[in-house]
């Protein structure tokens, strides 16, 4: 994941060509950060019912 995150704060243009601003760089950032916490929680409550 934080390979991502680099790449995303690193490029200049995406791969349709648009330009990289600060504004589509914290929006891509945040579509990849909601589903891994959302899998994160899943994994944190699942492990909880398993230990208890």
């Amino acid at each position: 994941m934080f390979e991502q995150q680099i790449v995303i704060f690193i490029r200049k243009f995406d791969g349709v060509g648009t330009i990289q601003t600060p504004a589509t760089k914290l929006a891509a950032f945040i579509v990849l950060e909601v589903p891994f916490i959302f899998i994160v929680l899943i994994q944190l409550v699942l492990l909880l019912f398993v230990i208890v």
